[in-house]
């Protein structure tokens, strides 16, 4: 197989995806941080502000969960479950109740049938097996005599994982300013909390911007490398 499957200059997109997505990682790390050890005037627990807000929006039969972890918040749409991690459950910082009323404005999306939601979660299969079949079709491309059809084949495969984060963002984007705009509309934080709070899913929300620009130089690359058939001499 050609050395330059391996390693050539366009490595460098994906060290840059990687520096990218580790500043993102650590700048969210830290504005955590920063607001977990502040706790809100009104001692609401995460807990006590998901049920509210789930409660206020006819979302009863949203059952609340914990799970094991640091930031492993979820909401789980196939069984109606918002799950909220060790370090948020019973915590009474703003950076916690920022994640669980994020996490809330997503069970609120699922409820009103919210269309990017829906498309995500028809594209979570599809995307994951894109991204295992990728690989595979561009190697046997590669190897059997520079088949383009079996490489375009397998970037475009691979290109599903960039579909996937792009839509990932108006969901994300959307899920946090419901949570702020019910904070402030339920008075569950004060507006000098209110504004920490958004401060921390913002920093959150670039996580899954660099995730995507990440995914879009790993495309750039595949397209550069195999994408113009020249492997055929």
């Amino acid at each position: 197989m050609p050395f330059y499957f391996f390693y050539d200059p366009t490595m460098i997109f994906i060290l840059i995806g990687l520096v990218i997505s580790g500043i993102a990682s650590t700048y969210v790390r830290s504005t955590y941080s920063k607001y977990a050890d502040t706790r809100n005037n009104r001692g609401f627990t995460a807990w006590e502000v998901s049920r509210s807000i789930l409660d206020n929006s006819g979302l009863r039969n949203v059952v609340l969960d914990r799970v094991p972890g640091n930031l492993t918040d979820h909401y789980d749409s196939q069984n109606n479950i918002l799950r909220l991690s060790d370090a948020t459950y019973n915590s009474t910082s703003v950076a916690a109740i920022g994640v669980a009323a994020h996490e809330a404005g997503h069970a609120i999306q699922d409820q009103e049938n919210y269309f990017p939601l829906r498309l995500r979660s028809t594209l979570v299969p599809v995307a994951n097996f894109g991204q295992g079949i990728s690989f595979p079709l561009i190697i046997a491309g590669v190897i059997f005599g520079g088949n383009q059809s079996l490489i375009n084949l397998g970037i475009l495969f691979f290109s599903l994982t960039l579909v996937f984060q792009l839509v990932t963002l108006p969901v994300e984007f959307d899920a946090s300013n419901r949570a702020i705009a019910i904070l402030d509309q339920q008075q569950l934080l004060t507006p000098e909390e209110l504004d920490q709070a958004r401060h921390v899913l913002r920093a959150a929300a670039l996580t899954y911007v660099a995730a995507a620009v990440a995914s879009f130089l790993q495309v750039l690359r595949l397209v550069l490398l195999f994408g113009g058939g020249r492997r055929n001499d």
